[in-house]
């Protein structure tokens, strides 16, 4: 009997191949992406996983791992470690570790937030309007925290003396809470973390709480956004153009259906409260993510000249010994066309 096996012995022979209906196709073997976030799952993650239910991912040609983060800023030492090939995180400590480290530092290949979440919060009765009110008070901040670290920009800013206010070093879990119990004037927070901390304790953050924006008062910097390692920008640029692709298909969808976007969140994480991470979505889009610039230029695009400005500011605020170019902390070299970058409508 001329078998299968024989025949395909024979035809191996003569330099031929025998095609067999039922045998499996071999999957290209798609790019592996290690995925660090900034913190734990939350509402302004969840264009990732939509990314990857969606299959935005595998039609790229990636396999992406999704981490949870311990901090924006950490992101970036992550990335510099080679424990991750990309993440979201802060711009501001690219900046950092680009006039640090500059041939370790990630570059940041499609930007998010448009406006940083960096903010002074205080109860609405409190009778601080505006930043002068602040002097004379003690107001509340993580040491770390780059909301704390640009306080005395933010005051110089508007003409304010930053030894007249008092800072307080406070855990980040307690900054709503000691600002409720009374025992701080405001705190300096990340707006889109203490909105829903304020929701979950109970509190009202629309009417019952006063949001002063650096942004607002003169520190008009960039934030979050998603970066890569050199290597993975140098080695394998098709790769980080896939990433970037099937990320702003997904913010367009989360921006598109929000409700959705917070279902699919928690089946990767079932403890989180879907309505609190739905109002986080909507606070971070009006917040930081739809303004004017961005509605001009595109979701993941920023101004070269703004930029610049913004590093300026980091140069000053944290004795940076030089000041990196623009380019070499945001490379567009990566975004989509920008047709394909236009903001949405949000759900309503």
């Amino acid at each position: 009997m001329f078998t299968i096996t024989r025949r395909a012995a024979l035809l191996a022979g003569l330099g031929l191949s025998l095609a067999l209906p039922f045998a499996p196709a071999v999957a290209q073997e798609r790019t592996p992406i290690r995925f660090t976030l900034d913190w734990k799952y939350q509402g302004i993650h969840a264009w990732y996983f939509v990314a990857q239910e969606k299959g935005y991912f595998r039609e790229e040609g990636l396999d992406v791992t999704i981490d949870q983060g311990e901090g924006s800023s950490a992101t970036v030492t992550r990335i510099m470690s080679g424990a991750y090939d990309a993440g979201f995180g802060d711009i501001n400590a690219v900046i950092q570790q680009a006039a640090q480290k500059p041939a370790e530092a990630p570059v940041m290949v499609y930007h998010i937030y448009n406006k940083p979440p960096f903010a002074v919060l205080t109860k609405a009765d409190s009778g601080i309007t505006g930043l002068k009110e602040l002097v004379g008070k003690k107001v509340g901040g993580p040491a770390g925290s780059a909301a704390t670290r640009l306080l005395p920009a933010l005051l110089e800013r508007n003409g304010l003396d930053p030894s007249g206010v008092e800072v307080l070093n406070m855990q980040p879990n307690l900054q709503e809470q000691m600002l409720i119990r009374g025992e701080v004037a405001a705190s300096l927070v990340f707006n889109v973390t203490s909105y829903v901390n304020l929701i979950q304790q109970g509190q009202n953050p629309d009417t019952g709480f006063r949001w002063i924006s650096y942004a607002d008062h003169g520190l008009d910097l960039y934030s979050n956004g998603v970066m890569v390692s050199q290597a993975l920008a140098r080695d394998k640029p098709q790769a980080v153009k896939g990433l970037v692709r099937a990320i702003n298909r997904a913010v367009q969808d989360v921006m598109a259906d929000p409700a959705a976007a917070v279902k699919t969140l928690v089946k990767v994480e079932p403890l989180i409260d879907a309505g609190s991470e739905q109002r986080r979505l909507r606070f971070a889009f009006d917040a930081m993510m739809i303004t004017p610039e961005s509605r001009e230029i595109g979701l993941g695009d920023l101004s070269d000249d703004r930029l610049a400005r913004s590093i300026d500011v980091m140069a000053a605020a944290y004795k940076l010994p030089n000041q990196p170019a623009p380019g070499r902390i945001f490379d567009r070299s990566f975004l989509p066309p920008q047709t394909e970058r236009r903001i949405v409508p949000t759900a309503g």
